[in-house]
């Protein structure tokens, strides 16, 4: 007995299945009984983009991706630039206070926007000085002066009684302003 005439006796058409089903899919009735399920699904749809769309808002995930580079692009400055100009213009007007403490304040000030910048463009280390070490003159030409001003800092800070004389003050904010041109943070 061979089992398969039976299934030789069936004669299949494909195209008709074919044709039946795409009918069948095609068909008002069918159409009628989806057309809940389709408004539920837009609807669905409709509420996963409202939320895409508010979470990007909310995050500042636009401003990096795009806002940044785009304003880079059109001012060929880096971005928050004119942040960091303004913080500089203040740090620089501690200057003209005649005040030894406001001498120090800006020194430490400068440092630590110093710091904050390196930290920005992807340098490792938890101080400035770890920075710095990763740092070679290719980068920063200045860089045993950043040295020695970083002393200074640290004397400003950990000796109460250091005194700091203005030429002084300005010589250091010098070595700091030309760390930021040739990183190109401020501008010339």
């Amino acid at each position: 007995m061979n089992p398969f005439k039976f299934i030789s006796n069936i004669n299949i058409d494909f195209n008709e299945i074919i044709l039946r089903l795409i009918l069948y899919l095609t068909s008002n009735e069918l159409q009628d009984k989806l057309l809940v399920l389709k408004i539920v699904f837009l609807a669905i749809i409709a509420a996963l983009l409202g939320l895409i769309i508010f979470t990007i808002s909310r995050t500042h995930y636009l401003q990096w991706w795009f806002i940044q580079d785009v304003s880079q692009f059109l001012t060929r400055r880096p971005y928050g630039a004119k942040k960091i100009n303004r913080q500089w213009n203040k740090i620089l007007e501690r200057l003209e206070t005649g005040i030894e403490s406001d001498y120090k304040l800006a020194i430490i000030e400068a440092n630590d926007m110093l710091d904050a910048s390196l930290k920005r463009l992807g340098f490792d280390g938890q101080t400035l000085e770890d920075k710095l070490k990763n740092l070679t003159s290719a980068t920063l030409p200045n860089i045993l002066q950043l040295f020695e001003i970083y002393r200074l800092r640290n004397n400003i800070v950990h000796d109460p009684d250091y005194r700091l004389a203005l030429n002084e003050a300005k010589a250091a904010l010098d070595v700091y302003a030309q760390a930021f041109r040739d990183l190109q943070i401020l501008g010339e």
